[in-house]
């Protein structure tokens, strides 16, 4: 490999070599002796002919094409530089800077070939030439080389550069593929990576709430990278790009055709370009071609002020572009250094003469474009006088209001200036190279100048630390502008309408003042470039299958879920306590209910309650007063007014299960209606067993008495009601009841009882029918006793009503919800208890309030 590079540089050299010095390299160029000499690369064209060669013949250079004013500016800043340090008397005093500058065309193959003459002069004494050709002569070395524009070029020339250490600083390369430090060795630079604009680009499309744009990119190392690092940032911000295409300046017109019927169709309004000026000029031209108005063009700063589109001509499609600028420098002197340009006065510079040509589209005298212009195969052209007015003429070479580029220019040529000047003052001890030794500045040599510059650390004059050591880059301070038209002239005018600055001390990275922005040239609405319509409030973003996520419909919010703002990704639920409210926007309280005594349903149920206890205390009344009668007596006076005492106790229950649900409530309805119900059962089961036994006795005996005596009745009830409360007990002590609210019903919160435990809960109801169940087989039992002691029949009548209360209860129960639970229980326990009290106490009343005759012991 080594064996193959030595001997490409052999070649190389020996082909320079084979004339005279004033030729060596690419014909046309400025340069000046001195005794250090920088190299510089500048775009003076902005292409090359495309030309087929046949190799019928030997080939022919390829030619330039399409003069670039702006190029040569940025020469002339370099020149500039140079001819103000070599007469300043404290920068490199005694020591006179030369230069050799060449046109790269705006392509990587004149680029290097300009390279390969700084590369080939500074190695020729390494290469031992000496058996070939006399190399003899004082051939001055480049020692640092300013360059090139397109990070394209740059890249090429970078990987060159670096074999030989020979330091590049150029002013408009921006490719964050040139930050790797580890590949391109020698490479710097005085212009920010595009890294940062990158990320500034998506920031003005987030700022301008757009989802939806087209990318297109050089394809080059300058648009590539970009690209990449834009989308990423988009991506990260939840933004779609539409369409993504890397484009040239030597695209066929058919693809260039079919590329803007693409954007044409495209539903995205933002085009987000990151291309230097020739390679977007063919697709602008399409698009001017087929008027497409209704776009919003994004320039990055390699177009953003490129006179190849800023023209009048394209403002009725491009008025509008929202693009990035450099900060502005100030170099003074150098206005009136562009305007002193003259074919006389410039002898060493021979890019003039074609300027010249471009700028009055004349031809000087012995120019070989004469020569074609006569023998016609170019236009006719009049012959330049020399007496043209540079003045007179608008071209973007005299466009000195906002140096950007041709201030990068400057600070670079300064930059190398100043690492001169510190090897020039260096104290011997004390410098950078093997045990602190200086360079000699007379013998300097491009390894030991790179060196230098590594260590460099100066202020420009627009207060911009520039520093070249391993990591370091520029700060990224962008102007943005809009493009308006001139109403004066109807000239391009680049308006500043904000900035962007990533290492800005108030932490605002963007700033934008939309009052100055001109939308498509003359619109003060920011234009809308969203895939979908935005979400009104009330509603959100629902995804469409095989779209990207910009690209949505609008979904109502559920029930129960609001969205109160627009655009919304997804609906918000509303607290437990509230409900969204018809066009689910926001969220309203719901309505607290539980089995009220003031709605009409709990009046009811109250009423029918209040009824039962005193229709029970009416009946224990007229018991109260007639307990001496037989009826009253045969019915087990003692137990009667305990079975009546229990029915008020079962219609009392039921009272407490109306109101706001409390936990005491909770915990007290279901034990006070269990244990009054148990203890009716059981002094109707101890009374039904009473009867029963004794007329199966048919004569009683003492032990019969004792068995049947009062106390045992008594003491039956108690054990009876006493297994009730022992549930109770359990139930209340390892599973209290309390009060729960219910948030499960749209619009409505129930407040009812959480039991705690429904098998505790199961376990109360199932006692209580146990011995209901008992009692209703002692009574069915009594059915065939004599005809006057029918009170087996109506319990077993009652029995027969309570298990068909309680057996509905249980479905209804579980199938009901809210305040109805409460509602079913309350008429369950009145429905028993009614059952009871009638079929038990009804039949008896008549009789005690009734004829006498009947309440007789002969009757019974």
């Amino acid at each position: 490999m080594r064996f193959h590079l030595k001997f490409y540089l052999h070649y190389l050299v020996l082909l320079g070599f084979s004339g005279v010095i004033s030729i060596y390299g690419p014909h046309q160029r400025a340069q000046k002796t001195g005794d250090i000499l920088l190299g510089g690369l500048f775009p003076i064209h902005f292409g090359v002919a495309s030309k087929d060669q046949d190799l019928a013949a030997r080939p022919e250079s390829t030619e330039c094409v399409r003069y670039n004013f702006r190029g040569f500016r940025w020469l002339q800043s370099m020149i500039f530089a140079i001819e103000e340090i070599n007469n300043s008397s404290t920068l490199l005093p005694n020591i006179t800077l030369g230069y050799r500058i060449f046109d790269t065309c705006n392509t990587v193959s004149k680029g290097l070939e300009a390279s390969l003459s700084f590369v080939a002069q500074n190695k020729i004494d390494s290469l031992n030439l000496d058996e070939f050709c006399n190399c003899t002569g004082n051939i001055p070395s480049t020692i640092a080389v300013v360059g090139a524009s397109g990070s394209a070029v740059s890249t090429a020339v970078a990987d060159l550069l670096g074999l030989f250490y020979i330091p590049q600083i150029s002013y408009a390369s921006s490719s964050r593929l040139l930050s790797n430090k580890n590949q391109y060795k020698s490479f710097m630079r005085t212009i920010p990576t595009d890294e940062y604009q990158a990320i500034a680009m998506a920031a003005i499309i987030d700022h301008f709430q757009w989802n939806w744009v087209i990318a297109i990119a050089s394809d080059d190392e300058y648009g590539r990278p970009g690209i990449e690092k834009f989308e990423n940032e988009m991506f990260h911000r939840d933004i779609c790009i539409d369409l993504n295409v890397l484009i040239s300046q030597y695209i066929d017109e058919t693809e260039m055709r079919r590329l803007a019927d693409r954007i044409e169709n495209s539903t995205a309004k933002v085009i987000a370009v990151f291309a230097s000026g020739p390679d977007i000029e063919p697709l602008i031209k399409e698009m001017v071609r087929r008027n497409v108005t209704d776009r919003i063009w994004l320039a990055s700063e390699a177009w953003a002020s490129s006179s190849l589109v800023a023209k009048p001509e394209y403002l009725d499609v491009m008025g509008g572009t929202i693009g990035f600028a450099l900060r502005a420098g100030h170099t003074p002197g150098f206005k009136e250094f562009l305007q002193q340009v003259h074919p006389k006065k410039s002898s060493l510079n021979e890019f003039v003469r074609e300027f010249w040509e471009e700028t009055f589209n004349c031809y000087l005298e012995d120019s070989p474009r004469n020569e074609d212009s006569e023998n016609g195969s170019t236009s006719f052209r009049p012959l330049c006088t020399g007496e043209e007015d540079i003045a007179s003429v608008e071209t973007p070479y005299l466009d000195y209001t906002h140096l950007r580029i041709s201030y990068n220019v400057y600070v670079a040529v300064y930059a190398i200036a100043q690492a001169l000047q510190d090897i020039l003052t260096c104290t011997p001890g004390k410098g950078l190279f093997a045990n602190g030794s200086c360079a000699d500045i007379r013998k300097v040599e491009a390894w030991q100048v790179l060196k230098q510059l590594r260590h460099l650390n100066f202020i420009n004059s627009i207060g911009e630390k520039v520093r070249f050591d391993n990591g370091s880059e520029l700060s990224a301070n962008y102007t943005i502008i809009n493009w308006h038209r001139s109403p004066e002239d109807g000239s391009v005018v680049f308006e500043e309408v904000g900035y962007y600055s990533i290492h800005n001390k108030n932490g605002a990275k963007l700033s934008i003042d939309k009052t100055k922005i001109l939308w498509n040239g003359h619109l003060t609405e920011v234009p809308f470039s969203n895939c979908s319509e935005e979400c009104e409030p009330g509603t959100r973003k629902g995804i469409i299958d095989g779209k990207p996520t910009c690209c949505f419909e609008c979904t109502e919010c559920s029930d129960g879920e609001y969205s109160d703002h627009k655009d919304a990704s997804v609906c918000s639920k509303c607290p437990n306590n509230s409900w969204s409210n018809g066009n689910h926007t926001s969220c309203f309280l719901k309505e607290i209910e539980f089995l009220s005594w003031t709605e009409p349903f709990g009046i009811a149920l109250a009423l029918f309650a209040v009824l039962g206890v005193l229709l029970t205390a009416f009946v224990l009344g007229v018991f109260v007063q007639f307990r001496d009668t037989p009826i009253v007596k045969a019915s087990n006076r003692e137990l009667s007014f305990l079975l009546l005492f229990s029915l008020i106790c079962c219609f009392s229950s039921s009272l407490i299960f109306i109101g706001e649900p409390q936990d005491w409530m909770c915990r007290l309805r279901q034990p006070a209606f269990g244990i009054s119900f148990v203890l009716c059962i059981s002094c109707i089961l101890v009374k039904t067993n009473r009867v029963l036994l004794v007329f199966e006795a048919k004569i009683p005996t003492s032990l019969h008495r004792k068995w049947w005596g009062l106390n045992l009745q008594f003491l039956l009830v108690f054990l009876f009601t006493f297994v009730q409360v022992m549930i109770c007990v359990v139930w209340l002590y390892n599973a209290p009841p309390g009060s729960y609210k219910n948030y499960d019903i749209d619009e409505i919160i129930f407040i009812t009882c959480n039991e705690g435990s429904m098998m505790a809960l199961g376990f109360l109801i199932g006692y209580t029918c146990l011995l209901a169940a008992v009692c209703f087989f002692f009574a069915f039992k009594s059915r065939k006793l004599p005809e006057n002691f029918t009170e087996a029949k109506f319990i077993t009548f009652s029995m027969l009503i309570f298990f068909t209360v309680w057996i509905s209860f249980i479905p209804a129960y579980f199938s009901t919800y809210g305040k109805f639970v409460s509602a079913v229980e309350v008429i369950a326990i009145l429905a028993s208890s009614f059952s009871l009290l009638a079929c038990i106490f009804f039949n008896k009343v008549p009789f005690l309030t009734g004829s006498s005759s009947l309440n007789k012991v002969y009757f019974l």
